[in-house]
């Protein structure tokens, strides 16, 4: 049994599970009622829409990029505001993902049955719910290869309706564009109304740690998804209002296939509803798939019974947490799912609001290991902005949806408090504290749990220079007056390494550096002697300089020093780390993450994470 979930996912998984979470009941059975509150305007309100769900998404390809986990919002939140904020987040997603889902799969049932009256749609939508957690149980692969399969399929279906039904558009009944009382302002709140549609796009974070380059693959595969959604979306509306009388379009439960129907008959019928059939699989599918990944990352964390972040099989599959996954979608098939899509919605909305918050706080807190591949443009306006836009759409949502959301919360507390309530974790928002009080945090177990994840991120192998950087002391000096002050304070250091004595080393040292100055680009210096009395030797010490110190008369300050001792058969090593220190000071982040260093862990971490070769050759 193992906790580590395998990459199988590249870049087309990621775009088609993002558009299979997406197309869904927003485009095969809201268009119709969402038609009748504000007329052919309806068309800007899913434009608007997928603008707004682009908006939020920026901050959560920031963090899945910074943090490709298992669990998404849940992880972030938990990282950037504590174990009780990303209880209730990952209890939230987790229900909206399985609701949305099997919300999906309801609607597939309500169509068999109504061709198949003998069907039990309850018992048929049970059935489809097992169908689907049987195919995740075989391998995340295989149900990855079934959504690409069936998202073809249905994206080849909706661009053949919207191309061939473009040309039977009748303009007029596209005016007037507003029902009578209806304005501009209607067209943002209707897009608050069919936000629905766009909701199941946060699944797909939950699955960024099974993705291989992440760092490409998801804002790539999501982005290009949400645009593929969104122009489709506008068109589908487009055609759909332009071929269907306003009196029958209102209200109507499978607008699209009625559209087919008049203009192409029976069989024009039947292939919009085997699209809308499909539309729902490919939700069902990639639904109890990022859904499933809540669970396991909760229970990592010990905030519920540890059996859920299990893994079994050769292909690593979480089985506790897709079983519990999967009970909960088919005994929703039992209730009236109405209120709960609606509380579906105000989590997605919900969601994107924590994002962009613990975006602002990870950016602000000082936190040297958050490393995103993907960074939100303008910041700190977009996150800002995203904050407030969606609080109104939130507000928009209604009072059944924000109460019955609120019970979820509560149920997410309790569960906090029965698992989690003696768990304490470094958090964002505690180094944003220390940052503002000037309570400098000198060890953090965030900073190590972020450098793990940009390892195994950036794929990162562990070598020979990696175990002497860590392994060698580190400091910060504020106010270091000469060079002979500074090797002092090495020789210092040393002295525990040798038979030497400090004032020996000291003076070595200062040989050195006269025969040849020891910077090897402006503002570092790598300092190093060779000890010919000495067996098995080799010491690294790692000091920043915060006021620069003069090498040389005329050169820049230096602020980077590593020094190197070793002895004569240890001079491949001592050969090879001036190699590896070269590479790492001409990373472009290397400055910049050495000047934002603070405490001696940090100060390894900027060697540890920096872009080189790796090897383990001595």
């Amino acid at each position: 049994m193992s906790f580590k979930l395998k990459k199988t996912l590249g870049l087309v998984d990621v775009f088609c599970i993002a558009i299979g979470a997406m197309i869904s009941a927003g485009i095969f059975l809201l268009p119709g009622v969402a038609f009748s509150h504000i007329g052919p305007a309806i068309i800007f309100s899913y434009i608007v829409g997928g603008l707004l769900a682009t908006l939020g998404i920026l901050a959560v390809l920031e963090l899945a990029t910074a943090m490709p986990r298992a669990g998404g919002i849940y992880y972030f939140t938990t990282r950037s505001l504590g174990p009780l904020a990303g209880t209730i987040s990952g209890v939230l997603n987790w229900s909206a993902l399985s609701l949305k889902s099997a919300f999906a799969i309801y609607g597939m049932s309500q169509i068999i049955h109504i061709y198949v009256p003998s069907i039990n749609p309850v018992w048929c939508g049970v059935f489809i719910t097992i169908f689907f957690l049987i195919i995740n149980l075989l391998s995340t692969a295989a149900a990855a290869w079934a959504e690409r399969i069936m998202v073809f399929f249905l994206l080849a279906i909706m661009v053949i309706y919207a191309v061939l039904g473009f040309s039977y558009v009748q303009p007029a009944r596209l005016t007037p564009i507003f029902f009578e009382g209806k304005n501009f302002i209607d067209i943002f709140k209707e897009a608050g109304f069919i936000f629905v549609a766009f909701g199941g796009l946060l699944g797909v974070i939950s699955v960024a740690e099974e993705v291989r380059q992440p760092g490409r693959s998801l804002p790539l595969g999501i982005l290009w998804g949400l645009l593929v959604v969104t122009i489709l979306y506008g068109l589908l509306m487009y055609v759909t209002i332009g071929l269907v009388p306003a009196d029958q379009l209102m209200g109507s439960q499978e607008p699209l296939a009625q559209a087919a129907k008049i203009h192409y008959g029976g069989i024009g019928y039947w292939i919009l509803t085997i699209g809308a059939i499909l539309a729902f699989v490919t939700t069902g599918n990639a639904g109890i798939m990022g859904a499933a990944r809540y669970p396991v990352a909760l229970a990592r964390d010990g905030l519920m019974p540890k059996r859920f972040a299990a893994v079994m099989g050769k292909n690593d599959i979480p089985v506790p947490a897709l079983l519990l996954t999967g009970s909960l979608m088919v005994g929703v098939q039992f209730l009236n799912l109405e209120h709960l899509v609606q509380v579906a919605s105000t989590v997605v909305i919900l969601s994107y609001i924590l994002t962009n918050s613990a975006v602002l706080i990870l950016r602000e807190s000082g936190v040297l290991n958050y490393r995103p591949s993907f960074r939100t443009p303008l910041y700190p306006v977009v996150p800002l902005l995203c904050i407030l836009l969606f609080s109104l759409l939130i507000l928009r949502m209604g009072s059944t949806s924000i109460h019955l959301a609120l019970l979820i919360v509560l149920g997410s507390v309790v569960l906090y408090y029965a698992y989690g309530r003696n768990i304490r974790r470094d958090t964002a928002f505690t180094h944003l504290l220390g940052r503002l009080t000037q309570n400098e945090i000198v060890t953090s177990e965030l900073e190590r749990e972020l450098r793990d994840v940009v390892r195994s991120r950036d794929e990162f192998e562990t070598d020979v220079f990696d175990e002497s950087v860590e392994k060698s002391p580190a400091m910060v000096l504020k106010n270091c007056r000469s060079v002979r002050e500074l090797f002092g304070i090495a020789a210092d250091v040393f002295s525990q390494y040798t038979q030497l004595s400090a004032r020996d080393l000291h003076e070595l040292l200062i040989k050195r550096e006269r025969m040849a100055s020891t910077v090897i680009t402006p503002g570092v210096a790598v300092p190093h002697i060779t000890l010919p009395a000495e067996k098995n030797l080799f010491a690294m010490l790692l000091v920043k300089v915060e006021n620069g110190v003069n090498f040389s008369r005329n050169a820049m300050p230096v602020e980077t020093v590593v020094f190197l001792i070793c002895s004569p058969d240890e001079k491949n090593r001592h050969i090879h780390s001036l190699a590896m220190i070269a590479q790492a000071i001409l990373d472009p982040d290397f400055t910049k993450s050495w000047k934002k260093a603070h405490t001696s862990q940090q100060l390894k971490d900027v060697f540890l994470l920096a872009k080189r070769m790796r090897s383990n050759r001595k």
